[in-house]
């Protein structure tokens, strides 16, 4: 709604759109407009104070990343919202570290003003206490809560009385009384902090116990480049309240494309070089693919040098290819309007694209240059696709790579041993999004279901076996027998065959039939249909019949025999445990600890790090399953973790009996 109004302030549109009617410009895909929130990425512009504003609008929920992080990349600055009843959100937090880790300064807005019970010295002392006492109000409200229509302007030092009519027009009177006051204390806050961002404005204003307004004007600008201090406008954007300050702010004082540091480059032999917007030659960076569009594919792109012409020949440093540059188009949302020339610093999007995807850098085809790519986090949630009717693998596979083609953070794998396709991302709401995408754009229908985990089996024992293969039938006969000694070996040492004949009982010849029979034995699984690993076999002797014997009869007496030596050397199953890394706030350590324990984990260690505490456990993959979602339940929506694979160990009894159990009965019913 932000966005909303500040295109309702330029005059980009006549009427604030609405969240709840699905109006909005941002918010224009159906899916959005059904869950009435911000699920994609959505670039506007609008001109103010004879500046042009390239803005992108991104998703508040931590699901949605990818989409933040993309848009970070190409920013010259971040505006970041934060709701004043609700206060500050893992995703908010989550932005601020990336903005942050990118040197990109950044404006807080203070929303949603005009709601009931708000309290606005509560939320700012609750962002200061998060970000830092370099927080600073240049917009203060005057009356919070309902009915909320008048801001005072720090710069000003006036009193902004808005219409309610949503058209973000207002009458402008000075302050006095009080009002006075509070615009006085946050108006010198604002001069110490500008001069000490200089050390020539530091010394003038101690020399002449202030600055001027032109000084003042000059010197907000460096100072906001270099966090000298964190503006804070607030703003009620359903009402298009007190948002002219923040646009005023942004036109005169923010970062423009030319205020930032050249964007370091590697060339096509790897060496660094440096992208600016006085260049020559056209650098581009593609941060984010849309295939909802409705001329097909849109690659949105920020033009880091140079000037970018429909009809252009551009190449594609990282996929080695060139792409002719056809319609150039400037969005708002999910209007377009085509243009023949866009200038260094600007934004849009381009159509049909043949070998380009998120993340790659186009450039002159003399001037091969790489841009740096966003690292985007790891999933942490993961669901299977059960398909409802065979025959839509194809289907599924390539609506599969064009999601993960949209969206980094989204990752699937079909895994040939488990017999399924496990998609990732990083949250419930996310991987809902994603099967809805697939089932309306590529018409399949299917069911999401817990993952099979990939269990191991293995031995504690020793065993052995003599097994012999027989079978007499009208033509040739078959002919094997196999003695075999197995033991167990040290955890992740897979499996070893050795044989130790003596004597002409078998001939060696057969040794690599039942190695291959035991090994097929191995893939299959014995006890519960699972890869068996640290097991050492020994093929020591056997017999064999002049005519009868061949490699399939050795090959089956193998399998069995290894089956048979299995079972009688204590066999068990082993589970993959992780090591998983949890980020909450302090008051919460309980309620994750507690529930850590419930899933069977370990407690590693303990932490803090940015006013988080960082619990490290493991945990078996079993118990991870959907632990993104409770974990955001048990901590009010601010824990979030990662987990990696860490290693196998054995499962407790009733467990494993439990896993046998479930195992048989879904093979049973396969076979039904």
């Amino acid at each position: 709604m932000l966005g909303e109004c500040m295109l309702a302030c330029g005059g980009v549109i006549n009427r604030l759109g609405s969240v709840a009617n699905g109006t909005t410009q941002s918010d224009f895909t159906v899916t959005e407009k059904e869950r009435q929130i911000s699920i994609s990425a959505a670039l506007l512009h609008v001109e103010w104070l004879d500046r042009k504003f390239n803005f992108v609008d991104t998703p508040g929920y931590l699901d949605f990343i990818s989409e933040s992080l993309g848009a970070l990349r190409v920013s010259d600055f971040a505006v970041v919202v934060v709701n004043a009843a609700h206060g500050l959100g893992v995703g908010t937090e989550q932005v601020w570290k990336h903005a942050t880790a990118y040197n990109l300064p950044k404006i807080i807005v203070l929303n949603g003003l005009d709601k009931e019970h708000v309290s606005y010295e509560e939320a700012l002392a609750k962002i200061r206490a998060r970000f830092g006492d370099r927080v600073l109000p240049l917009s203060f409200p005057v009356n919070p809560g309902p009915g909320f229509s008048r801001i005072l302007d720090v710069f000003r030092n006036t009193v902004l009385t808005y219409r309610t009519d949503g058209s973000g027009k207002h009458d402008e009177s000075s302050a006095d009384g009080p009002l006075k006051n509070q615009a006085d204390t946050l108006h010198q806050q604002l001069v110490e902090s500008t001069a000490e961002s200089d050390d020539q404005l530091l010394e003038r204003f101690f020399d002449e116990g202030g600055l001027s307004e032109d000084e003042l004007r000059a010197g907000v600008h460096k100072a906001f480049e270099k966090q000298s201090f964190i503006p804070l406008f607030c703003t009620s954007a359903e009402t298009n309240v007190g948002v002219t300050p923040l646009m005023d702010f942004i036109a005169r004082d923010a970062s423009s494309p030319l205020d930032r540091p050249r964007t370091k480059a590697l060339d096509a032999d790897g060496a660094d070089v440096e992208v600016g917007p006085a260049d020559a030659s056209p650098v581009l960076y593609v941060f984010k693919t849309s295939s909802e569009g409705q001329a097909g594919d849109l690659s949105f792109f920020r033009l880091f040098a140079g000037k970018l012409e429909a009809g252009t020949d551009l190449y594609n440093a990282d996929t080695k290819a060139s792409e002719r540059i056809g319609q150039i188009f400037i969005l708002n949302g999910k209007n377009r309007e085509p243009v023949n020339l866009m200038h260094a610093g600007d934004m849009g999007a381009l159509v049909k694209l043949k070998a380009t995807h998120t993340d790659n850098t186009l450039s002159d085809s003399k001037r091969h240059v790489t841009l740096p790519k966003v690292t985007y986090p790891r999933p942490n949630i993961h669901q299977a696709l059960r398909l409802k009717s065979k025959g839509e693998e194809d289907k599924i596979a390539s609506g599969l790579a064009a999601l993960h083609g949209e969206d980094p953070t989204f990752l699937y794998h079909s895994d040939p041993e488990l017999h399924q396709t496990v998609i990732s991302g990083q949250g419930d709401l996310h991987l809902q999004v994603v099967a809805e995408k697939l089932r309306r754009r590529h018409k399949v229908d299917f069911d999401l279901v817990e993952p099979k985990v990939p269990y191991r089996e293995t031995i504690k024992g020793r065993g052995e076996s003599k097994y012999r293969h027989k079978k007499q039938t009208g033509g040739a006969g078959q002919f094997a027998e196999v003695w075999m000694r197995i033991e167990p070996t040290a955890r992740d040492t897979g499996v070893e065959f050795t044989e130790s004949l003596v004597g002409q009982n078998v001939d060696r010849v057969f040794v690599p039939s039942v190695e291959k029979g035991v090994m097929a034995a191995c893939k299959e699984g014995i006890i519960a249909g699972y890869r068996v690993v640290d097991v050492k076999i020994d093929f020591y002797d056997g017999k064999m019949h002049p005519v009868d014997s061949k490699d399939i009869a050795f090959q089956i007496a193998g399998k069995e025999g290894f089956k048979e030596a299995f079972r009688a050397a204590k066999p068990c199953l082993l589970e993959p445990i992780y090591t998983v890394e949890i980020r909450i706030p302090d008051e919460f350590m309980g309620n994750v600890i507690g529930d850590l324990s419930s899933r069977r984990g370990k407690i590693a260690g303990m932490d803090s790090a940015d006013g988080y505490q960082i619990v490290k456990a493991t945990v078996p993959q079993k118990e991870l399953y959907q632990y993104a979602t409770v974990l955001r339940s048990l901590t009010a929506g601010r824990g979030i973790h990662t987990e990696d694979f860490d290693h196998y160990e054995e499962m407790p009894r009733d467990l494993e009996s439990k896993v046998i159990a479930e195992t048989k009965k879904a093979a049973d019913e396969e076979k039904q």
